[in-house]
């Protein structure tokens, strides 16, 4: 998913889709261990994807807490 995509979300949204990321890439890890993964690419794609999603979330928290000095 796009950043832009990401940011027009809601934090809930993104809360619950860094969730189901999650449980995707402990799935695929699993499978890598035992052998069954075909595209292993994707467990790079899956982390990306996540620490995107994490990066926002934690840029909207930034944002809205203004004692926070930068």
């Amino acid at each position: 998913m796009k950043v832009n995509e990401l940011r027009k979300k809601d934090t809930k949204d993104l809360e619950k889709s860094t969730n189901e990321l999650r449980k995707k890439l402990s799935d695929l890890r699993f499978k890598f261990s035992s052998g069954k993964l075909k595209n292993v690419k994707e467990i790079n794609t899956t982390k990306k994807e996540l620490a995107r999603m994490l990066t926002i979330i934690k840029e909207t928290q930034n944002v809205s807490r203004p004692d926070i000095k930068k």
